[in-house]
């Protein structure tokens, strides 16, 4: 049976983007349905903003006369116009790349090499929506973004850009040892400890862990884990 080594790329829900330095980040790309709530928002804050605008107008038009509704269409014509190619265009640049629609969803939009969005990237981007548009209801666009692996649509493509999820971490507290080693303790240790990176996660890991665990289940892992170091220690000493 023979493979072909054309076959495209899995669909992932993470992205390595990497810098012109050379620094590798790791991203969860924003998938469609997502990106649509997003949208959703967006288009209702829109929505809000244009009808307010028709109220004023209306109301501006009403005290002018009848000879000033041909000029209150224009201008909301005018509006509808501003405010559908500008809103993005305005907040991505203002925002670091969000909407509100974004925003809420902890949505960002960044460059492939992992820079943040520029104004040119942004309005590139926005103005090919009207093809993502085509035929209808973004038909076109959720086609495109189902195709590929970084889920981008048309505009994303030719502007560089992807829309990736902004994880939130919490900063854990300093760590403390319980009971405080002793100065003896302390004198005894070597100034570089012979242990390796991943070692040395695993061991903070269990410290962390070790005051939310039952005190004998704490115990039992500390007395499987002591042994690897003791003997590090005396292969280190030996050497």
């Amino acid at each position: 049976m023979r493979v072909s080594h054309n076959q495209p790329a899995p669909i992932d829900t993470s992205a390595e983007v990497e810098t012109p330095e050379h620094v590798r980040f790791q991203h969860q790309v924003a998938g469609p349905a997502r990106r649509a709530l997003a949208y959703l928002i967006d288009l209702f804050i829109r929505a809000m903003i244009v009808g307010l605008f028709g109220i004023i107008v209306a109301i501006a038009g009403f005290a002018a006369g009848i000879e000033m509704r041909g000029v209150s269409t224009g201008i909301m014509a005018v509006i509808y116009f501003g405010v559908e190619w500008c809103y993005y265009v305005l907040f991505e640049t203002l925002w670091s790349g969000r909407s509100p629609g974004k925003k809420v969803l902890h949505l960002r939009v960044i460059t492939d090499t992992g820079r943040p969005l520029h104004y040119l990237d942004s309005m590139l981007r926005n103005v090919l929506r009207a093809g993502d548009l085509l035929p209808n209801l973004y038909a076109l666009g959720l086609v495109i973004m189902g195709r590929d692996p970084k889920f981008r649509r048309l505009g994303d493509m030719v502007a560089g850009t992807i829309v990736v999820v902004e994880e939130r971490f919490d900063v854990s507290e300093r760590l403390h040892v319980h009971p405080i080693p002793s100065p003896f303790e302390m004198a005894a240790l070597p100034q570089r400890v012979p242990i390796s990176g991943e070692e040395m996660d695993a061991l903070e890991l269990f410290l962390r862990r070790a005051p939310k665990l039952h005190p004998a289940r704490a115990s039992e892992l500390a007395d499987i884990v002591a042994p690897i170091f003791r003997q590090t220690r005396r292969r280190s000493i030996s050497g």
